[in-house]
């Protein structure tokens, strides 16, 4: 069995190799390459990874949109935090239950500087700044985060 990752990341390759014009070749494609998938599944995925349908010359086809995928992301990250604390040396983000991980996941993959790391559990995230100066900073753009200002 494939991990969901693994399962995106083939569907963004095929999305860049070939054209689909509806789900079921995809579904298709995935499974001769044994990669069991339902529709409902597919739909998610999609959605996850920002895939659009487009209208082309031959007709509709599914396309990486890769603004509309960031942009969701951000909106449910967005709900997702609930506050944003710190002291003299690490910022705590409190996140609906179970979404800790998610969010931990968008901060790791914002790259940023001010970040050294995070850790995670289940509605709670800790924040290691790279230096303590940057605290303020990073509590600045969490807040950004939550309230949906990052574009």
């Amino acid at each position: 069995m494939y991990s969901k990752t693994h399962r995106q990341n083939r569907i963004k390759e095929l999305l860049k190799e070939r054209v689909f014009y509806n789900q079921e070749e995809l579904v298709k494609t995935l499974s001769d390459e044994g990669i069991e998938v339902t529709q409902a599944t597919l739909s998610r995925d999609f959605q996850e990874l920002g895939v659009v349908r487009t209208s082309a010359a031959e007709g509709s086809r599914y396309t990486l949109n890769v603004e509309e995928a960031g942009n969701q992301i951000r909106k449910l990250i967005s709900f997702e935090i609930l506050a944003v604390q710190s002291n003299e040396m690490v910022i705590i983000v409190r996140t609906l239950a179970g979404r800790a991980q998610g969010v931990a996941h968008y901060i790791d993959k914002l790259n940023s500087k001010l970040i050294l790391g995070t850790i995670s559990g289940d509605d709670t995230i800790m924040i290691v700044p790279s230096s303590t100066k940057n605290i303020n900073d990073i509590v600045q753009l969490m807040n950004k985060i939550m309230n949906a200002e990052i574009t």
